[in-house]
């Protein structure tokens, strides 16, 4: 299966921006809120990367889980570097090794995302081609 980077990269790009976004915004008092704010930005960096790619779902899927596990790599990096240099490497190590396992929970609302968005234009297209015989 070939990889289609321009979707990767702008799924990365949209996961990137939401985390930098909801960095600044949220503050965060539950843990449930912060399940709910983690799979929303997956989803939606999954969806873009799904819908861009297109074809078939799993296609959409591959393409999610990359964006969205690039954009929260590249977030948990910058998170430690800040952690290091505010709060000292304790902290820091204790960050890097949770943001560690939570990455295999960022990739699973990106791959639910771009499993949609492949579909989603799959259906579109489909119905566009019809739209278009009559």
């Amino acid at each position: 299966m070939r990889i289609n980077w321009s979707a990767v990269i702008t799924g990365f790009v949209v996961t990137l921006v939401l985390g930098f976004i909801s960095g600044m915004i949220y503050a965060g008092s539950d843990a449930s809120v912060a399940v709910l704010h983690w799979g929303t930005i997956g989803i939606l960096g999954g969806l873009t990367a799904g819908y861009l790619v297109g074809g078939r779902i799993g296609s959409g899927a591959l393409h999610g889980g990359i964006a969205t596990v690039f954009g929260s790599l590249i977030l948990l990096v910058i998170a430690a570097f800040t952690t290091l240099l505010f709060a000292g490497v304790v902290p820091m190590f204790s960050m890097v090794v949770l943001g560690l396992l939570m990455l295999a929970f960022y990739a699973i609302p990106g791959v639910l995302g771009g499993a949609i968005g492949s579909w989603a234009k799959s259906r579109r297209t489909t119905t566009e081609m019809v739209g278009t015989r009559a």
